[in-house]
Formats: C-alpha cells, sequence, structure tokens
C-alpha cells in the first residue's frame, strides 16, 4: 500500500494555520493532528510547556516538546501514514528549531540532531509557512499572561519568525501571505497542493 502524503502547517499563533490544516484534513478525509499535546502523555507535557508560571530553562524546553514530537510520531503520524492514510499536521519540527531555537537561543545543530532522533525517517512530503507579521497577529488576538509563549516580549516573537522564514528558504517550504483573506490563504494554499495530487473538493 503506498504510504501517506505527510502534509505540515507551520506560523506564528493567530497566523490562521490551524484554520487551514483543519479545512485541508476535513476536505481530504486526512488525519488532522497538532503538537504538542495530540495524545495523552503529550496532553501532560503541553500543560507543563504552556504554563508561564513553571519556570524552564530553554533546553527542558525544546527536550520536552521533542519528547511530545517522538511519541507523536511512533504513536499517531507514522502509523496513518503506513496505512495509507494522509496526514495534516498543525506544527511538527519547524516549531521546535523556531521557537526554542531561534526564539529561545538553543544551538541549532544541536536540535536538528535530536529532531533527527525524535522523528527517524518520518519527514513531511510539504511543509506550508502561513507568513504573519508579528504586529499583525497581536491586533487578532491579546496574548494570555500565562501562555509561556504568548507571553513573551515582542523580540521573541519577532526572532521566531525569522526562523520560519529562514527554514522555508534553506528547505523549499511553500510561503503563504496569512495577511490575505482567509479565501484567498486557501485559495493559494490549494494551488500549492495540487502539485502533490492532495485530494481537494472541486
Amino acid at each position: 500500500m503506498p504510504a501517506g502524503i505527510f502534509l505540515v502547517f507551520e506560523g506564528i499563533d493567530a497566523s490562521g494555520k490551524s484554520t487551514q490544516a483543519r479545512r485541508v484534513a476535513t476536505e481530504a478525509n486526512a488525519l488532522f493532528t497538532f503538537e504538542p499535546g495530540d495524545t495523552a502523555m503529550g496532553a501532560e507535557l503541553r500543560r507543563w510547556l504552556l504554563d508561564a508560571a513553571t519556570p524552564m530553562k530553554p533546553e527542558t524546553e525544546a527536550l520536552l516538546m521533542l519528547a511530545d514530537r517522538s511519541h507523536h510520531v511512533n504513536n499517531m503520524i507514522a502509523p496513518a501514514l503506513s496505512s495509507g492514510r494522509h496526514v495534516v499536521s498543525d506544527r511538527f519540527a519547524g516549531s521546535t528549531l523556531a521557537y526554542q531555537g531561534y526564539g529561545r537561543g538553543v544551538d541549532l545543530e544541536l536540535l536538528r540532531a535530536a529532531t533527527d532522533l525524535a522523528v527517524g525517517s518520518c519527514r513531511p512530503t510539504l511543509t506550508i509557512l502561513l507568513d504573519l507579521p508579528v504586529a499583525a497577529a497581536h491586533a487578532r488576538r491579546a496574548p494570555s499572561v500565562s501562555d509561556r509563549f504568548e507571553s513573551a516580549e515582542l523580540d521573541f516573537h519577532e526572532r521566531v519568525r525569522a526562523g520560519f522564514l529562514a527554514q522555508a528558504t534553506a528547505e523549499n517550504w511553500r510561503v503563504v501571505d496569512a495577511t490575505a483573506s482567509e479565501s484567498d490563504v486557501a485559495g493559494e494554499i490549494d494551488a500549492h497542493l495540487r502539485t502533490l495530487g492532495w485530494p481537494l473538493r472541486d
């Protein structure tokens, strides 16, 4: 049985990636999943990761993200792909490099090596980055002071965005302007998906 297509959506919070990822998965009857937290163990890790009241070094944060990803790949993503089902993930390895690497300053080469250990041969067929300026993201919704990432300073989010764009250039991701209307964003995404043979509604 042919392996399924593994599609990943990346971007800063409020970029609209979750909305588009769910739409694409629903229309194709693909498995929709997300990181961190889409397993029972992952949900507990997510609670610690997002809690701004819990002090945590960047390296610890990165390792918890990678633990979630390893469990996520082995228990959800890889089995679905092996069965021939398409998978759409809201965040994957690019987020760890952007947030913990570019954002927090954890060594990028160490993160890449640890990511290789966490995901093995499970790699996205295509990654789509919904790019949105940080100011526009903050205008869309008020950051939560209880969320470790949303409560971080603006410079952190600027570094994260720059990290996503650097990866997009280096790894040939598809970049979509997330300042456009939701329908225009969807249209551009679907144009990219047609090149994969992704099942789309007429």
